[in-house]
């Protein structure tokens, strides 16, 4: 079960729930892997609807890393997400959110 006051999303990737989470160091690693000087602009183009698959794939990551997975973006090539594309973009702004605001207390 996630968690969302941990900042925890879940994901069902390959029939297995997964746990994400933007530690300090995925949040990092995020930035080097999108070439960027911050995540302002990352949460800019989530807030504006501008976002890349590049993004969400970067997201799903680094979420997943810092929840403990050891694996590559490549692994996730082939990976059947439950939802699809849209699924995974509301899991990755759902991470971006967690990890920088409280969540609702009636959520």
């Amino acid at each position: 079960m996630a968690n969302p006051w941990a900042g925890e999303v879940a994901l069902v990737i390959d029939g297995e729930r997964q746990k994400l989470k933007l530690t300090l160091g995925a949040l990092a690693e995020l930035e080097a892997e999108l070439d960027s000087d911050s995540l302002v602009a990352l949460v800019e183009r989530f807030e504006e609807g501008g976002f890349s698959t590049r993004d969400v794939l970067a997201l799903i990551v680094a979420g997943l890393r810092g929840g403990g997975w050891q694996g590559q973006a490549a692994d996730l090539m082939a990976a059947e997400i439950a939802g699809g594309p849209m699924q995974a973009a509301k899991v990755a702004a759902e991470l971006l959110a967690r990890a920088f605001c409280v969540p609702d207390a009636t959520a």
